[in-house]
């Protein structure tokens, strides 16, 4: 796990990761700190930052004592965060570059209908 990024993203993008496909699904309880901390080999604080970060958006919820659940609506929230983020970065370009050359919607609908199947 080291991708050239800080870890504590790479423990939050793999908590998402989990989260989208369902493999960790809302209400859940996700492993504790020092769960994480010792599968991924890392110190229990870059762990906690990674999950804290999870808390923060709202994608995880602390029950005192007890510990850390995925939220509910946090597959939801995620998918919406992460098609705004697709149409920024791909969309709005692949869009910009069409007009740019003449391609109408109807062709850009044909085009990307074929590419999908």
């Amino acid at each position: 796990m080291d991708d050239g990024r800080p870890i504590f993203l790479q423990i939050a993008e793999s908590l998402e990761g989990q989260i989208l496909d369902g493999s960790m699904a809302e209400g859940s309880q996700v492993p504790s700190i020092n769960e994480l901390a010792a599968f991924h080999r890392i110190n229990p604080a870059t762990a906690l930052k990674g999950v804290n970060m999870l808390v923060d958006a709202g994608l995880l919820i602390k029950r005192r004592g007890i510990g850390m659940f995925v939220a509910d609506g946090a597959r939801g929230a995620l998918l919406a965060q992460r098609r705004a983020e697709f149409q920024r970065a791909h969309v709005a370009p692949l869009t910009a570059r069409a007009k740019a050359l003449g391609i109408t919607i109807t062709e850009l609908q044909h085009m990307t209908q074929e590419e999908m199947r």
